[in-house]
This record gives structure tokens, sequence and C-alpha cells, in this order.
């Protein structure tokens, strides 16, 4: 099953994703400018083979729920998400909010 729906944070508004696979959830929170998603996100990946991107995009692991994803440190950021002002530890919810 797929869900999309708008999240409001601070009164911005974003569109959470949640794929239920099997054994496991995709998990994504995202604005025009970048996302936070689950440990499925391959960060290695976006800073280096698609560098030239400018992927702006966090992880965190362990999380379930969309409220989860929000309220988690990340673990990782790419190099773009730093350049913006988003870093490892930070929560997915502040991180959201620089991705504004």
């Amino acid at each position: 099953m797929v869900d999309m729906s708008p999240i409001d944070i601070n009164g911005h508004i974003f569109l959470a994703i949640s794929v239920q696979l099997p054994k496991t959830n995709l998990l994504v929170v995202t604005s025009d400018k970048g996302y936070i998603m689950c440990g499925a996100l391959d960060v290695s990946l976006l800073n280096e083979k698609l560098k030239d991107r400018k992927v702006i995009a966090g992880r965190a692991v362990g999380v379930k729920t969309i409220d989860q994803l929000l309220e988690a440190p990340l673990e990782s950021v790419t190099y773009e998400a730093e350049a913006n002002g988003i870093h490892k530890g930070m929560s997915g919810k502040e991180a959201m909010l620089k991705m504004i």
C-alpha cells in the first residue's frame, strides 16, 4: 500500500509518503527543495555517483513511521544538505524546515 498525504510542520506543508513493502516500510518526507528518508536512502550514492545533481537529503535509521522519521536524528546527510545548514544529528523536522 502507498500513502501520500500533506503534513504540516510549523505552518509549512510538506508531502509525506509511506510505502508498505514486505517486512519493511519506505518512508519519505519531501519539499520542493529536498527530502528526508528512512534507512533505504543511499547517501553515499548521492554524494559520490550523483554529486552533480546536488541532491539535498538526509537519512534516519530505525524508523517505522513518518512521525518517527520527523523526530529521529539524521544518521547521515548529503554534501548539498550540509551546504544548506542540515547536519548529522539534526532531527528530521529541523532538517525539513531548512528545506523550505
